[in-house]
């Protein structure tokens, strides 16, 4: 058996001396070129694509390379593979990287094929023009043509007994990985407007993916268009017009992003209730306040039992006193404007309980002489508002023996002896009336 290397040149031989019978032969030339050149065994067939993703109805050249006695080496991405086996020495012709996904031949691990070497194609998915091509400097370059439908191809590349195939070359929405998104401006005026919206879709290797659909949804405002293509930057296009705040979300093959557009606030307008419970008759306040950087022209309270207070060009913060007189819950509002005409309204509930009476207690000596002046007073503590008046009453045969004062300390004196009962009724400008009374012994 004759060893490796002088197979490869007996074999060299027989191609050179069957070439030169076919030129020496009766038949014509054009006869002689019917007659396919193929790639001998122990080629290797390498496919590189120009881009790892097609748009819909895009293309993207195809370069193959035929060596023979190719050495197939493992690639740091891809899928494709090569067959053939055996070595040699030479100059081997190997295109550029790419971000194809392919197995590639070490330069030098062998030599290109003849010249004219048929190399055919076959796609699983969309075309590949043309599906023959014949060899240069041991390379082929055709062009894949992607149809209407998205998906993945396989092509295959066979010439001879050598084969490769180019795996997972996706087409359309096929070959969106991911969906970055982005709103310019991101926050509006407060009374809203009109924002950019922008989807990026990108493939695995993070290449924007052209002429890809992607659909727009709001929370609320309007888009146009709800639907766009992307560009030859991967990147779709749309516009909301809001006057509240809304999430967009860009979906294209079931991946989504979404962005939130806000509306800033101009006025800074907060608006504090109180923080213990109230009950009706009782003052209580409400603290109004504007953001310090804000050119305010007009704040107003409307404290919601019809009282509404005017607070003017407020800066900073202020306090606005209050009391309601009759139980129930009341909605709070306070609204700012400023000098450009932006107005900011804010809410609070504010739970009135019923008023409760204040307490009363009678302050007297415990004993007094007949005819004897004393000074008796009433104290009050708890929910009081303004007394307006106290109502006394010390008995028929008191001195005075009933006397309505504004003081709450009155003289008194009794003309018999006997235990005495002391009664006060407190009157208050609001929330209830309160009672009290006392006993006190007069003695001979």
């Amino acid at each position: 058996m004759l060893p490796q290397s002088a197979q490869f040149h007996g074999s060299r031989r027989l191609a050179v001396a069957a070439a030169l019978a076919c030129f020496s032969a009766i038949v014509s030339a054009a006869a002689c070129d019917k007659v396919p050149l193929l790639a001998p065994t122990g080629s290797v067939i390498t496919i590189f694509p120009a881009a790892n993703s097609v748009p819909v109805n895009g293309e993207v050249e195809i370069v193959a390379t035929v060596i023979e006695q190719g050495v197939a080496t493992a690639p740091s991405t891809g899928t494709g593979t090569g067959t053939g086996t055996g070595t040699g020495t030479g100059t081997g012709t190997t295109p550029p990287p790419t971000t194809g996904t392919t197995t590639t031949t070490s330069a030098g691990a062998g030599t290109p094929v003849q010249n004219g070497t048929v190399v055919t194609f076959t796609t699983t998915l969309g075309r590949v023009e043309p599906s023959e091509a014949r060899t240069q400097n041991g390379q082929v370059r055709v062009k894949f043509v992607a149809g209407p439908q998205s998906g993945t191809a396989t092509i295959t590349a066979f010439s001879g007994g050598a084969s490769a195939k180019l795996e997972n070359l996706r087409i359309g929405t096929a070959a969106a990985e991911r969906v970055l998104i982005t709103a310019t401006p991101q926050a509006l005026g407060c009374t809203g407007g009109t924002t950019e919206i922008n989807a990026r879709v990108e493939d695995v290797s993070g290449g924007g993916v052209p002429g890809v659909p992607v659909s727009f949804s709001t929370t609320t405002g309007q888009l146009n268009p709800a639907v766009s293509n992307t560009d030859a930057s991967g990147v779709a296009r749309t516009q909301l017009t809001t006057t509240r705040e809304a999430t967009v979300t860009a979906n294209v093959a079931g991946k989504t992003a979404p962005v939130t557009v806000t509306l800033s606030p101009r006025t800074g307008l907060t608006l504090t209730g109180p923080t213990t419970t109230v009950s009706a008759g009782v003052p209580t306040s409400f603290t109004v306040a504007v953001a310090s950087t804000a050119n305010i022209s007009n704040v107003t309270l409307d404290l919601g039992d019809g009282t509404i207070r005017n607070l003017g060009a407020l800066s900073g913060s202020i306090p606005v006193p209050h009391t309601y007189q009759t139980e129930g819950t009341y909605t709070v509002t306070a609204q700012a404007s400023d000098a450009a005409g932006c107005t900011e309204r804010i809410s609070t509930a504010v739970n009135i309980l019923p008023g409760q009476p204040p307490d009363v207690r009678i302050n007297a000596p415990q004993s007094a002489r007949v005819n004897e002046s004393v000074l008796v007073s009433a104290t009050v503590t708890g929910a009081t508002s303004t007394i307006v008046r106290y109502e006394w009453n010390f008995g028929p045969d008191a001195i005075p023996s009933t006397v309505t004062t504004a003081s709450r300390t009155v003289p008194v004196r009794w003309t018999t002896t006997g235990t005495k009962t002391i009664t006060v009724r407190v009157i208050q400008s609001t929330g209830p009336e309160s009672d009290a009374f006392a006993q006190i012994v007069i003695t001979q």
